[in-house]
């Protein structure tokens, strides 16, 4: 084990903790600020998340998103792979995924311009630490190498840390969007 893998385990380990109590305190209308900062991009397609977990929930945003463009969830396709997006929709049919996130029960790809993107912690400057697969760097890497793609980073303000132990092939976020306020970089 690097020293680097022992940094970020002790980060998000950290961070889960402040996350749970975070999720347990249940602030109402937690996705309130996302709904205001998606509608100024309706109609662009968009992908969010299925929660999963103590994950700040985005699903009132997604639904609200839907009624103007494709709005979309990621699938899992293996390790070491990018993610790819399913067009879902609020009374869409859904099955079991991996990790135990929701995907609809038919696949409907698309490449989406704005990823709504769950993490574990995220730094006044952009950066996002995830849980350790690489699925959203591999893929805002690919997507942004095709077209300008806008990542929005969905947490508590209790998953907010000073600094993250970052690596190269670590994605920036766009901007970072919590229950409370918007950070853009």
């Amino acid at each position: 084990m690097t020293d680097l893998t022992e940094i970020k385990a002790a980060a998000r380990k950290s961070a889960f903790a402040r996350r749970k109590a975070a999720f347990d305190a249940g602030p109402p209308a937690a996705a309130g600020r996302l709904s205001e900062v998606l509608a100024g991009f309706r109609g662009v397609p968009l992908s969010g998340y299925m929660p999963i977990r103590t994950e700040i929930d985005p699903l009132p945003a997604m639904a609200e998103a839907a009624a103007y463009g494709p709005v979309g969830v990621p699938v899992i396709q293996g390790a070491g792979r990018p993610l790819r997006f399913s067009r879902w929709t609020p009374e869409g049919p859904l099955k079991d995924g991996p990790f135990g996130a929701k995907v609809p029960e038919t696949d409907d790809y698309f490449d989406p311009e704005i990823l709504i993107v769950p993490l574990v912690a995220f730094d006044p400057q952009g950066g996002r630490l995830g849980y350790g697969g690489g699925f959203y760097d591999r893929t805002l890497e690919g997507l942004r190498a095709k077209r300008p793609t806008l990542a929005i980073g969905f947490a508590f303000d209790a998953q907010e840390a000073e600094a993250l132990p970052l690596e190269p092939t670590d994605q920036p976020l766009d901007m970072i969007v919590t229950e409370t306020r918007v950070l853009t970089f």
